[in-house]
């Protein structure tokens, strides 16, 4: 359980320290992507029965099992969009997107007053 939270803790000064410099993020984040897949890669070759055939069928079935097949190919924006039958951004004229940043602000505008209500009965409902 130590290890885990000091795992836990150093992760979120990591994450801190380098979202203040996005760039080298980045960077450290796609090498380590790489080297990552280039580890199971590795390993994968090194398994005689795991041909290309045989790695499709396990990795199509564990995906789908788990639930991340479509989601991670297709991602839920996409999919989420297309029940909504939106346009895609670049299809959507300046009058649409106007419309949408309207509707935005109206909606923003009306969770900071609904955020004020419950401050305000939060007050009132706790004890001085």
């Amino acid at each position: 359980m130590k290890i885990i939270k000091f795992f836990d803790r150093l992760e979120d000064r990591v994450r801190f320290t380098l979202s203040k410099h996005p760039l080298v993020y980045t960077f450290i984040g796609g090498v380590a992507v790489v080297l990552f897949w280039r580890g199971v890669w590795n390993t994968a070759d090194m398994i005689p029965w795991l041909t290309g055939p045989v790695s499709l069928l396990i990795s199509t079935g564990v995906l789908l099992m788990i639930g991340l097949f479509v989601s991670f190919f297709i991602g839920d924006q996409q999919i989420l969009s297309g029940l909504r039958k939106e346009k895609k951004l670049i299809e959507k004229t300046k009058e649409e997107l106007d419309a949408e940043e309207i509707s935005l602000r109206e909606m923003h505008k009306e969770i900071e007053a609904l955020v004020l209500k419950l401050e305000e009965i939060s007050k009132r409902m706790s004890p001085r």
